[in-house]
């Protein structure tokens, strides 16, 4: 019996949140009959228009589960013919590009050099393979079966876009067959299957994969080959209304063609692990760049001017927030604890940095299509007033505080030496309790990580055992059935027993094994489930320790420029005043210091080797400076503690320092005269030392 009933279509994933629903995949069909919908009150037609529904209960045909599902997840596709849903096992799917060519393909041979030859960083992919995803995601369309074409390296000289869509998967896929072996070395894939298998959380196990694609062990090349594929399939998903692909069905099709699985699979698992691992990649790209917008953004409309927090300037170079061609560290650095919508062109959002990219096309400017702003001015200026969630539903916060080029970090509020020094201390104190904290984490992370493979390597020795005590389990098997029929004509029940006796113990041995293993892999799920639990902490840890060491530097700075001697700076930092005075320090007037004369100290073009025979077996705080080896630069090398040290000075339009704020001396001589008094602990812990000695001026013991 069947009756009336609508079929939508997923274009979001949703993670259940209560009993009664069901998860969605983008892709997944759904089924909701005609009478569920009655029964909600809908009037007719209401049904094209989900999102006006809320939430509709139906049949997920992908997965065969049944429940409620959100309306503005999914899109209406027609009516259909519906019998009460069955649970019954997915058809299998249609063979991929990549396979259904069968062996005629392995017959032409690699045609394409190695990766390696094809590009080198700072690229971030072959040209080829990059200018044909690149059309592809122009027209954004269906990946269809084309047939076969011409070879890869035949792409090489029309213009790709010029190609039809057919061709140009053609071309894709062939790129990857062409090639001499897989993108990713089949070292590294079962790295990956075990990253899969062990990480339950999508964005921790695509961390944990990008993590192998950049490892030392995979060649630079094949990991920003498959890395900048995976932004290709993100940014086509995103197109899914109109193309019907999703993360899955990509990752299905393109498995097989970087991993090689045929070949390469060392496991019947394998194969669906690295698909698993491909789709996961997928999905984390999908979500962290660009998740499908909610909503076409609304049409800029003119802004009053805010002059106490805006700069409201229509020139791009005039905006307080525009930064120019600023690294994605720096960006880290000073948005590093700021409030939630603080950005450049990065937002912060959720204690992390989420890079958005502006796209800009016909002279306009936009987050996604339409682009409907004139400028990144107004696009800035648009978003301060309406939320992102426009464009992503994740971001849901708008634009309200820019961090500004022209701002100067303001840290010490108090007026006084003595005030500003119980801050020292008590910034020094936190910042020590914060460090110790993270070492333990260090030494537990360490340790744990070592566990670990040794836990792996135990695993992969169990499984060789178990291996092996079957293959002499089904031997001996096979031969006791000869004995004991044998020995059973003969009467002789003693061997017979002796026979049987041996094969259970053996067979009991294989158990223990068995047990053991499984005993380990408990314990080793456990232990990465702490491991990852390490990792979130020190990384939690990590900003608030580099905070605390930025916000007593500052004190340590201003104090400094006030003239506290290093004596009384020792005192609210913790550390010990030699008991002893030192003997440059006697003298009453600091223009008889030796540290006047440059040539005690500066010693222009010599090498590290050279400098540190000179201070071999000098006193603690001998010094000299010389030419760096990075240009613009000097450095410093300095014993301490024995051992001679190195660290280098910039030289930067603010004036000559070891690190930023600090470089504010008008010459060597003049930073040199500073740290005579002044210890180098504050850029280093390591260096608890002063710039006391000339590594030619007198040398008292």
């Amino acid at each position: 019996m069947s009756s009336e009933g609508f079929q939508y279509r997923a274009l979001y994933d949703y993670k259940k949140e209560r009993e009664e629903d069901i998860e969605l995949r983008v892709g997944d069909m759904l089924v909701v009959s005609k009478g569920a919908l009655l029964a909600l009150g809908c009037p007719v037609g209401t049904e094209e228009r989900p999102s006006e529904i809320g939430w509709l209960p139906g049949f997920n045909e992908t997965t065969q589960e049944k429940g409620d599902f959100p309306g503005t997840y999914v899109a209406f596709v027609g009516r259909k013919r519906m019998s009460p849903p069955t649970p019954k096992p997915r058809p299998p799917r249609p063979p991929s590009a990549a396979s259904s060519r069968g062996d005629s393909e392995c017959e032409v041979g690699c045609v394409l050099p190695d990766l390696p030859d094809q590009f080198s960083p700072p690229e971030t992919a072959p040209l080829l393979l990059s200018k044909l995803m690149d059309a592809l995601e122009s027209k954004g369309t269906t990946w269809p079966s084309a047939p076969p074409g011409p070879t890869a390296a035949q792409f090489t000289r029309p213009y790709p876009e010029q190609l039809e869509v057919a061709s140009l998967c053609d071309g894709v896929v062939r790129f990857f067959q062409e090639l001499p072996g897989p993108v990713v070395p089949p070292a590294l894939q079962m790295e990956m299957v075990n990253a899969v298998k062990e990480v339950k959380e999508l964005e921790d196990c695509a961390q944990v994969l990008r993590g192998v694609t950049s490892s030392p062990a995979c060649p630079a090349q094949h990991g920003l080959t498959l890395l900048s594929l995976v932004r290709h399939l993100a940014r086509l998903c995103l197109q899914s209304a109109r193309n019907q692909l999703s993360p899955r069905s990509l990752a299905e099709g393109f498995s097989p063609l970087l991993f090689r699985t045929s070949s390469a699979a060392t496991c019947s698992e394998a194969p669906d692990a690295l698909v698993q691992a491909l789709e996961v990649l997928i999905t984390s790209e999908l979500n962290m760049n660009q998740a499908a917008p909610a909503l076409p953004p609304k049409p800029a409309k003119p802004l009053t001017p805010v002059p106490s927090i805006f700069n409201n300037s229509t020139a791009l170079q005039d905006s307080e927030w525009y930064w120019g061609d600023i690294s994605r560290e720096e960006v880290n650095e000073k948005l590093r604890d700021t409030m939630h919508g603080d950005y450049t062109l990065t937002l912060r959002k959720g204690g992390n940095n989420k890079l958005i990219k502006i796209f800009h096309r016909d002279g306009k400017y936009g987050f996604s299509d339409p682009l409907t702003f004139s400028s990144v001015v107004e696009l800035i200026n648009h978003y301060r007033h309406e939320s992102l969630a426009q464009y992503n539903p994740k971001l849901d916060v708008k634009l309200l505080y820019p961090v500004s080029k022209h701002q100067q970090d303001q840290v010490v509020k108090e007026d006084s030496i003595e005030a500003v020094g119980k801050k020292l201390h008590e910034y020094h104190l936190q910042y020590q309790e914060k460090n110790r904290e993270y070492d333990r984490l260090y030494e537990e992370y360490t340790r744990t990580s070592q566990e670990i493979q040794m836990k792996r390597t135990a695993i992969e020795a169990f499984n060789e055992t178990i291996k092996i005590f079957e293959e002499q389990c089904q031997t001996q098997e096979r031969f006791s059935k000869e004995y004991i029929e044998r020995f059973r004509r003969e009467g002789n029940d003693k061997e017979i027993q002796r026979i049987m006796g041996n094969y259970d113990k053996l067979k009991s041995r294989i158990s223990e094994i068995v047990d053991s293993k499984r005993h380990l892999e408990v314990e080793l799920k456990k232990q990465a489930a702490d491991y990852r639990e390490i990792d979130k902490k020190m990384n939690s840890i990590k900003p608030d320790l580099i905070q605390l060491r930025k916000t007593r530097d500052q004190y340590l700075m201003w104090l400094t420029q006030k003239g506290v001697r290093q004596r009384k700076l020792n005192e609210w930092l913790g550390l010990k005043n030699d008991t002893t005075e030192d003997e440059y320090s006697m003298l009453e007037d600091e223009d008889d210091l030796p540290h006047h004369d440059e040539c005690l100290w500066r010693l222009g073009n010599i090498n590290r080797i050279q400098a540190e025979t000179l201070l071999r077996g000098k006193r603690d705080g001998t010094f000299l400076v010389r030419d760096s080896s990075k240009p613009g630069c000097y450095a410093c090398s300095v014993v301490v503690e024995g051992e001679v040290k190195h660290c280098v000075i910039n030289k930067t339009h603010t004036g000559y320092g070891f690190a930023e704020p600090y470089n504010l001396y008008a010459s060597l001589k003049e930073l040199v005269l500073h740290y005579q008094h002044a210890s180098l602990v504050q850029h280093n812990d390591s260096l608890n030392v002063t710039l006391s000695y000339p590594v030619y001026g007198p040398q008292r013991r």
